[in-house]
């Protein structure tokens, strides 16, 4: 809730079995968690008793809480939603009509968590000369997310790659689709309705670089400022 981190999970259908099996995988890889909050969807609540029993069960078998939004209110839940709607809205985009494998796609969701999780929340320190800056990786793994080394494929047609290299090509146009628009909404500003921070010496800031690779973001330091007329 508060570093906004993702974990996407590939899965079968929205039977209850497939949602416990994602649930367990989670906690292995990411331990146990104390708190649980969903929707009222009918893969949690609204299937069937035996859906609602199982999760109970395995709420208290884990010791885990958990809470529902309540019934027909959509509003709820935005702020994990804000994060899947960049997922689907990306990805429908980018695969288009092309047919994954399981393994493919999972793959492919696995590297856009990294890239969502790669985005810079706040600077680590106030040293001038220190440009490092704390993301939602760093939550998971307590370092910052990296990527394999891969060649740049946007020039060549999709027709001439191999499998792995259409993933590849996928991972990279979903990275600069999304982070073009992630720094657009930075600098939206909401005239007259909310108070803007002008920016200030020291600060950090993203400088926007549309050859940079996967997962490396452009970081700066404002050393000057020169405002202009009123």
């Amino acid at each position: 809730m508060a570093t906004k981190a993702l974990h996407l999970e590939l899965v079968f259908d929205l039977s209850s079995e497939t949602f416990l099996g994602a649930l367990r995988r989670f906690i292995s890889r990411r331990g146990r968690c104390n708190h649980i909050y969903s929707d009222c969807g009918t893969n949690f609540v609204g299937a069937s008793r035996e859906l609602i029993n199982m999760l109970k069960s395995a709420a208290e078998q884990e010791q885990i809480s958990w809470h529902f939004n309540p019934p027909s209110a959509p509003h709820f839940g935005g702020l994990w939603e804000a994060g899947i709607k960049s997922v689907k809205t990306h990805i429908k985009r980018v695969i288009g009509d092309q047919l994954l494998t399981y393994e493919e796609f999972y793959t492919l969701l696995v590297q856009i968590e990294a890239v969502l999780n790669s985005r810079p929340l706040c600077p680590q320190s106030s040293d001038p000369n220190d440009l490092s800056v704390l993301t939602p990786g760093h939550f998971l793994t307590l370092e910052p997310l990296n990527a394999p080394p891969e060649d740049d494929l946007s020039g060549i047609k999709l027709n001439h790659l191999s499998r792995w290299q259409l993933i590849s090509r996928l991972h990279q146009n979903f990275w600069s689709r999304w982070s073009k628009e992630y720094l657009q909404t930075l600098l939206q500003r909401a005239k007259w309705n909310d108070s803007t921070i002008p920016i200030e010496i020291n600060s950090v800031v993203l400088i926007k670089d549309d050859n940079l690779i996967p997962l490396k973001w452009s970081i700066g330091r404002v050393l000057e400022i020169h405002p202009g007329q009123m």
